[in-house]
């Protein structure tokens, strides 16, 4: 038998339902793809540089070179989406270090603060330390991060309580060494952070003044083959 014009009203409804439910699932499927991509390209190009090929970011992140290219025309697109958020961070942890009334506290609240952050994404120390100039959105936030970090130290030596040969250069140094730390949970992980950052703190300081350290952490020794 034969369907009358006016039984159309009534199927559409479940039409229109099933294809948004299509819909949400390819935008679902699309951002979970991106998000692979943000993740494999961040860790990628933070252990082992910009020279890593975008057909090996698609192949580590399990999907199509042309699913990657749709996402980030270009390599610069791709690393400046995956550093964005650090470089944020970074900008962030050294303006409110510089917003502190006492310069060497505030640098403290910087070391602490970026060690602290870094303890939780370990890309980040690589991000601020790269050096990409060819990316101006990545450069722009990454080199004001660290005309920050520089103004801090000068303010933090003249009020005295840097050492006159401590400079951006050691901090950076710092955080990279943080990233050697290796533990079997993320709380783990932050608390020997927590430690380091202070130990840093001491050895920084103009007139080391004994104060008490954050608890030890027990951290897995490294196995030699």
């Amino acid at each position: 038998m034969c369907r009358t014009v006016t039984e159309r009203p009534v199927r559409l409804p479940k039409v229109r339902a099933v294809t948004a439910q299509v819909v949400q699932k390819l935008r679902s499927d699309a951002r979970d793809n991106r998000e692979r991509i943000l993740d494999v390209a961040r860790a990628t190009f933070a252990a082992e540089g910009l020279d890593v090929p975008m057909r090996e970011i698609a192949r580590r992140a399990q999907v199509g070179v042309a699913t990657v290219y749709r996402r980030f025309p270009t390599k610069e697109a791709l690393l400046t989406a995956a550093f964005a958020e650090q470089m944020a961070t970074c900008v962030a942890v050294v303006e409110e270090g510089l917003a502190a009334a006492d310069p060497w506290q505030g640098f403290c609240q910087v070391i602490e603060g970026l060690m602290a952050a870094h303890a939780l994404d370990r890309s980040l120390a690589r991000a601020l330390a790269s050096q990409y100039p060819q990316v101006f959105h990545f450069a722009e936030s990454r080199d004001r991060a660290l005309r920050g970090l520089a103004e801090l130290v000068q303010r933090a030596r003249e009020a005295g309580g840097l050492r006159t040969d401590v400079g951006v250069e050691d901090i950076v140094l710092a955080l990279m060494a943080n990233e050697g730390l290796r533990a079997a949970s993320r709380e783990t992980r932050v608390a020997a952070s927590r430690r380091f950052a202070a130990l840093m703190i001491q050895s920084f300081r103009a007139d080391p003044v004994p104060a008490p350290l954050p608890p030890a952490v027990r951290l897995p020794l490294p196995v030699r083959p």
